[in-house]
């Protein structure tokens, strides 16, 4: 199934060639790589190299290495769970930049807000307002409430996302608001009166999805993430 790899960053080549085939269909969820002495006879490389390869395959998602009896490394199945797991890494190291942070949230949630008001059901809009009436209980507690309120509101972020039904949409905000706290925690200014701001501009969008004002739930959606965007690149300065 594999070619002999050139010796120059042999890894990566490794690495290329078992993708490849992964995304093919050549190896399928739940099947099994052929065993270490064999990979490194087809590829022609060291048990290092090797090791090395599948811990690249395993960091992206695509294998599980197993240890064991019933050890090995098992194809795993490519879902949107996988994209989220590697940006949310990405998130958590801080490899992105506030800045880059800031432009993708402005691109998503406004169009994240207009599908959740053109699609919402019943059900959808009671747990929406549910979770509304649990930021505002939060942040009636004071400051020992603030921790629990931006929790709340990450869930209804993430409530919109679901309600959306793009599931590229849910996993990506998932990975971003699964992982944001330390942007919060290092850029956001703050405040009894910035959490106020935020918790109105929460109720003003779950009143435009429950609506199904799809074009007034965008445009409060992006002007909520750019203002508060904007509080935290100026506290970055």
């Amino acid at each position: 199934m594999f070619k002999t790899v050139k010796q120059n960053k042999a890894y990566q080549d490794v690495v290329e060639q078992i993708q490849e085939a992964i995304m093919e269909g050549a190896l399928k969820p739940g099947s099994q790589l052929p065993a270490e002495r064999e990979l490194k006879e087809q590829f022609g490389i060291s048990r290092g190299t090797l090791r090395e390869a599948l811990r690249v395959l395993e960091q992206k998602g695509l294998i599980e290495i197993r240890t064991g009896v019933a050890g090995g490394s098992i194809i795993r199945e490519i879902n949107s769970e996988n994209l989220s797991e590697n940006l949310g890494m990405l998130i958590r190291n801080r490899s992105v930049s506030l800045h880059d942070l800031a432009e993708f949230r402005e691109g998503m949630e406004g169009d994240v807000a207009a599908l959740a008001a053109q699609r919402a059901a019943k059900g959808d809009l009671a747990q929406l307002v549910e979770l509304l009436g649990e930021a505002g209980g939060h942040l009636k507690q004071g400051r020992k409430g603030w921790d629990a309120f931006i929790r709340t509101d990450e869930q209804i972020h993430l409530e919109l996302a679901r309600m959306s039904g793009n599931q590229l949409f849910i996993a990506v905000l998932t990975s971003v608001y699964r992982n944001i706290h330390t942007y919060y925690e290092n850029y956001l200014p703050w405040s009894k009166e910035l959490l106020q701001e935020n918790f109105d501009d929460l109720r003003n969008i779950v009143a435009a999805v429950s609506e199904h004002d799809a074009e007034a739930a965008r445009q409060m959606a992006l002007e909520h993430v750019r203002r508060f965007n904007g509080y935290m690149e100026k506290k970055q300065v």
